[in-house]
C-alpha cells in the first residue's frame, strides 16, 4: 500500500522556520522524483518544489532562497527546510510522488500524494 506521511507543520512567527518531513512506502522510491504543494484557503493547490531522483531540484520563485528540498533515499524520506518564513506561506503543504527522474510544476503529473501538513505563520 502506497503511503506518504508528511509531518513537522506547525505554528511559527514571521522571520521563523520549519523543517517539513514525508515519509514514503509501498513504492520504489529512489525512482520517483519527489514534490512539496501546498495549498491555501480559497486557493488552488500550487507547486513549491520538486527534486528528482538524480536530486535536481526547482523552486517557486516565490520561495527561491528560502525553501530547500532534499531527499534521502536509504530512508525514503524527502525534506522541505522552509526559513525567513511569511504570513503568505501559510498553507497545507503535500507531499508528493511522479515516476520518473524528472519532477514537475503540474498537480495532474503526481501519481501519489500525502494528506498533507498545516503550516501556520503568525505573530
Amino acid at each position: 500500500q502506497v503511503q506518504l506521511v508528511e509531518s513537522g507543520g506547525g505554528l511559527v512567527q514571521p522571520g521563523g522556520s520549519l523543517r517539513l518531513f514525508c515519509v514514503a512506502s509501498g513504492f520504489a522510491f529512489r525512482n520517483y522524483a519527489m514534490g512539496w504543494f501546498r495549498q491555501a484557503p480559497g486557493k488552488e493547490r500550487e507547486f513549491v518544489a520538486h527534486i528528482s531522483w538524480s536530486g535536481t531540484t526547482n523552486y517557486l520563485d516565490s520561495v527561491k532562497g528560502r525553501f530547500t528540498i532534499s531527499r534521502d533515499n536509504a530512508k525514503n524520506t524527502v525534506y522541505l527546510q522552509m526559513n525567513s518564513l511569511q504570513p503568505e506561506d501559510t498553507a497545507v503543504y503535500y507531499c508528493a510522488a511522479r515516476t520518473g527522474n524528472f519532477g514537475s510544476t503540474l498537480v495532474r503529473a503526481y501519481d501519489y500524494w500525502g494528506q498533507g501538513t498545516q503550516v501556520t505563520v503568525s505573530s
